[in-house]
């Protein structure tokens, strides 16, 4: 049996008790994939802030100035 990288069923109860929608076979792929996407723009986005900063790596701190604007993007 393969190995997933997160409990698909977990996943599918916690959203379809949040959500009051009926919800489609796929849909934690969907999440999973769009969660990777989001932390991926949220590490590029903080990269280039803490360059722009003169840091030496990504810090806490830029990740916290970019966080806002990335999640407003990924709001949908």
């Amino acid at each position: 049996m393969a190995q997933t990288l997160y409990p698909r069923g977990t996943l599918k109860k916690i959203v379809k008790a949040h959500a009051n929608r009926p919800l489609s076979k796929n849909v934690d792929i969907l999440i999973f994939l769009n969660y990777a996407l989001f932390m991926q723009e949220l590490i590029n986005e903080a990269s280039i802030k803490s360059k722009r900063s003169g840091e030496r790596g990504v810090t806490a701190r830029s990740v916290k100035k970019v966080s806002e604007k990335t999640l407003r993007g990924f709001k949908g």
